[in-house]
């Protein structure tokens, strides 16, 4: 039991880790105005994650033409995932 708690734990980690590089990437692509986010790489991105980046949008807006809500949805998303991590590898070592 606690083997696959442990691995569900690393999974998480993993999971949380390349969509945290995901949203690095789609937040170094907004700077250049010419991407085009129709085309297949850049869409791609796009929908996997403006879903989680609009819950932010929608709660803070942008300062000065800047807009911060991808820094909070970072911070937000390692938080939980260290919250969820650690209560998984305290549920594994009983």
């Amino acid at each position: 039991m606690s083997a696959s708690i442990g691995l569900l734990a690393q999974t998480l980690s993993t999971f949380v880790s390349i969509y945290l590089v995901l949203m690095f990437i789609r937040i170094l692509l907004s700077w250049f105005p010419n991407v085009n986010w129709y085309d297949p790489p850049f869409s791609v991105l796009s929908q996997l994650t403006d879903p989680y980046l609009n819950i932010f949008r929608s709660i803070i807006p942008p300062l000065g033409g800047i807009d911060f809500s991808p820094i909070i949805a970072i911070f937000a998303l390692q938080f939980a995932a260290q919250i969820l991590t650690g209560l998984l590898g305290s549920i594994a070592v009983y």
